[in-house]
């Protein structure tokens, strides 16, 4: 099946509703009954930007027969996939990415893309979905370091005010005498600095993504330990990059004896213990040394989407009652597991694999509504 899209169609933010997905009835004219529905993925062909697209999808199907039925949440998703599918390949910026590049200098959208000379509404277009080209992604590549702001200010005539000017260089300079910042994101850079691939779910590292992940579960679950908290952490990114092609985090996962864990999590804590954000205290019962999670921080507003955290709120309702070793051993059926020896990497793609909602959807606290496609002009 070939499917069009339309470069300025809003990708807007999907939420699958998964309580009513997971458990819909619908009228099957192949068995002539209502039937139970269920979530089954395969491969499908989409056209963007004049380019052919492959990507997983996920369809509900009649369990009987297998007839496929119409469910906007999912075609939704899978066109999400289709377009971060195509801005990996041509190396583009993703939407969030985009916002969080014209956050840091204090900018709403319509005056971020007047001072770059763009119509009013580009910024709001990106960063709601549509596809950006080359010139104007290179340059906001360029802008993401506050040195190179600096450049562009001296040496480009732009759409401000002595005093917007002067109070636009006063956050640059802020932002490069961040230097706590700055060698922590170095020594990120270092660890998990890697080219975007499926073993990163095609996201570089984000290590405030990372931070605000673990303190979500860390407040809402009293005595965490770090064992479920690094099985949490899995789950979580590989359900959002099963829903959205791309990781939450850009962590990679690496097979250990108690389950999926994130590459290098130890360096990851220390470095949270060194900028107050999270640190591990170890206690002792009845023998047993139990490493509990503890939060030094609130959770950074604006960092985690309402996708993310309704992710991230569907990962600790199915597991809210789970031990160390219960979700230990349950990891361990996941075929990205089963697949992968000790010391390797899981990849992303045995996301598909993973059958989280219908699991837990009884419990589920969070209905999403999903958001429907619509052109921009």
């Amino acid at each position: 099946m070939k499917k069009f899209l339309n470069v300025s169609d809003s990708m807007g933010t999907i939420l699958l509703r998964n309580k009513e997905v997971a458990s819909m009835r619908k009228y099957c004219e192949e068995c002539g009954k209502d039937v139970e529905a269920k979530i089954i993925s395969r491969k499908e062909i989409y056209e963007v930007c004049g380019e052919t697209v492959e990507v997983d999808a996920q369809m509900l199907v009649c369990k009987e027969c297998g007839e496929e039925f119409f469910c906007e949440e999912l075609d939704n998703a899978t066109l999400v996939n289709a377009y971060n599918e195509y801005r990996r390949r041509h190396k583009l910026l993703f939407p969030d990415e985009i916002k969080k590049i014209r956050e840091q200098y204090g900018f709403s959208q319509r005056s971020f893309a007047r001072f770059l000379g763009w119509g009013d509404k580009t910024v709001h277009r990106y960063e709601n979905g549509s596809v950006q080209d080359r010139a104007h992604n290179s340059l906001l590549l360029f802008l993401r370091d506050p040195e190179n702001m600096r450049t562009y200010l001296t040496e480009n005539e732009v759409t401000l005010d002595d005093k917007q000017k002067a109070k636009l260089l006063k956050t640059v300079e802020k932002l490069e005498q961040d230097s706590e910042y700055r060698v922590y994101r170095k020594i990120a850079n270092l660890f998990f600095g890697e080219t975007a691939s499926v073993e990163n779910g095609f996201k570089n590292f984000d290590y405030e993504k990372f931070c605000a992940m673990v303190l979500f579960f860390a407040k809402k679950s009293a005595g965490l330990l770090k064992v479920k908290l690094l099985k949490l952490l899995n789950y979580s990114d590989m359900i959002f990059y099963q829903e959205n092609g791309i990781s939450m985090s850009g962590a990679k996962y690496v097979h250990l004896p108690y389950g999926p864990v994130p590459k290098d999590y130890d360096i990851l804590f220390g470095m949270m213990a060194a900028d107050h954000i999270a640190h591990i205290e170890v206690e002792f019962d009845n023998g047993y040394e139990k490493h509990q999670v503890i939060p030094d921080s609130e959770i950074p507003k604006e960092v985690l989407s309402e996708a993310e955290l309704a992710v991230l709120d569907r990962v600790y309702e199915k597991f809210v009652d789970f031990g160390s070793v219960e979700i230990s051993n349950y990891s361990h059926r996941e075929k990205g597991y089963m697949s992968t020896k000790q010391g390797e990497i899981i990849s992303y793609s045995y996301a598909k694999d993973i059958q989280l909602d219908a699991a837990c959807v009884s419990r589920g606290r969070t209905e999403s509504k999903s958001v429907k496609s619509t052109a921009l002009p």
